[in-house]
């Protein structure tokens, strides 16, 4: 991670949502790659391609329950006139020592079992009398139960071409050939491809460690009894809850109270477990917004390039920003504002993006699409503020969730979109095309 740009705009300075982004992404930087165990890869990115050393399937092998057999001796099988075949034995998955299938021969074959020698195709074990001499059966008895199966006779009551239910030896993947593109990200079908080819690690940007901390000497833990004038946290959960559902791994911090130097001892234990710091609260004009009082100054001479700059941006609801880096490693923080839905909308925006820029991903941003409003009444914004409001999104269309208030957290839980309204729009009418970011 790459230090803090200088920061030459004034304290007066109105950002655009644009410029604090866009300074955001062009400090934070992907971590660096490492080499992980598979289940610990999961839900991280790539850093090179994997080719594929062995083919899958390995060999040819039975897709069914059934008897290897040549194509020959069962044509014209049916269930008046069936082909008889001798039983030679089993061939099991993972036996090494196979059978061969001669003339007249069968040998009974299990799902995943390799295609014998002199085999040419697999008959289902419903396409026989499973060796019993009593017509059709529905499945093939257990060796355990009855070691003569593998023995015997077989009638066979059908007709099977060739290579029927057989699993053709590189028909998954060949050997060469690439598995996984670097900026893949691991989910569970490509740690199942990874296992498959015999890949025990692969090299990976890990999922960035995000700690998130909110502030207020009014905030009560939930569960716990409130007192006159406080609250329960809301704000650390969800942001915490938000992180990891980018792909972070999120460490929330208790709230902390309204003092400076509380705060900046606090911060400055979470930097060894921090990729990433995320506060909420405290970061506007009030006489006890403690984050900007305790970081305003942080870095200066004994960590040149690090520091917390706070600014205003013309945005509703989350005017109040900050962002900067701090620590001898430079690690990122972004200060959020600490009612619940500027703090929501502002996570989505900020952090979001810079969680999935430390992942190494290309599109660190939520899809965006144009939908219709669906309003009783027109959307009004305050000019030079770019709104976003909460919606719910369906077929194309939008629909506002409660109100503007940067307070209402029953109403966030409702959204599955933000609607967004520029900063030369004041009024949206019923029925008008607009902007909105999916949440879901």
């Amino acid at each position: 991670m790459s230090s803090a740009a200088p920061r030459t705009t004034g304290q007066d300075h109105l950002w655009s949502v644009d410029e604090h982004l866009e300074d955001i992404l062009a400090t934070v930087r992907p971590l660096e790659p490492i080499e992980l165990q598979l289940l610990d890869a999961q839900g991280c990115v790539l850093v090179e391609d994997v080719t594929v050393p062995v083919s899958l399937p390995p060999f040819d092998n039975s897709s069914m329950d059934g008897y290897a057999v040549r194509v020959a001796d069962v044509a014209g099988a049916s269930e008046e006139f069936p082909a008889v075949l001798e039983v030679v034995g089993d061939v099991a998955a993972g036996q090494a020592d196979l059978l061969h299938v001669g003339p007249g021969q069968a040998a009974r074959i299990m799902t995943g079992a390799p295609l014998p020698p002199g085999a040419e195709t697999v008959v289902p074990v419903e396409w026989t009398d499973g060796g019993l001499g009593e017509g059709p059966v529905s499945g093939m008895r257990a060796r355990a139960l009855a070691p003569e199966g593998a023995a015997g006779q077989v009638r066979v009551y059908r007709p099977a071409e060739a290579r029927a239910h057989v699993r053709a030896k590189g028909s998954d993947v060949r050997a060469g050939d690439r598995a996984l593109e670097a900026g893949t990200v691991l989910g569970p079908p490509q740690i199942a491809l990874l296992a498959a080819i015999g890949r025990g690690t692969v090299r990976v940007r890990p999922r960035p460690r995000v700690v998130v901390l909110s502030t207020g000497s009014e905030l009560v833990q939930p569960g716990e009894e409130l007192g006159s004038g406080q609250i329960y946290d809301s704000n650390s959960f969800a942001l915490t809850a938000a992180a990891r559902d980018a792909g972070a791994i999120a460490y929330r911090v208790g709230a902390v109270a309204d003092d400076a130097e509380t705060l900046r001892s606090t911060i400055e234990d979470q930097l060894i477990r921090a990729d990433l710091l995320v506060t909420t609260g405290g970061v506007s004009v009030g006489a006890y917004d403690v984050v900007k009082e305790a970081l305003s100054h942080v870095g200066d001479e004994d960590e040149p390039g690090s520091g917390v700059e706070f600014r205003k941006l013309a945005m509703q609801p989350g005017k109040p920003q900050g962002f900067g880096s701090i620590g001898p490693d430079h690690t990122p923080l972004l200060a959020l504002p600490g009612n619940p839905v500027s703090s929501y909308v502002s996570f989505e925006l900020f952090v979001r993006p810079a969680i999935r820029t430390l992942m190494g991903l290309t599109d660190v941003h939520r899809p965006r699409r144009r939908a219709t409003l669906r309003a009783d009444r027109a959307l009004t914004s305050p000019k030079g503020r770019r709104q976003f409001l909460r919606g719910a999104y369906a077929d194309g269309a939008v629909t506002p969730v409660g109100g503007s208030g940067s307070h209402l957290v029953a109403a966030l839980a409702q959204a599955d979109a933000l609607i967004v309204v520029p900063e030369d729009v004041e009024s949206v009418e019923p029925g008008a095309e607009v902007e909105v970011v999916l949440l879901g």
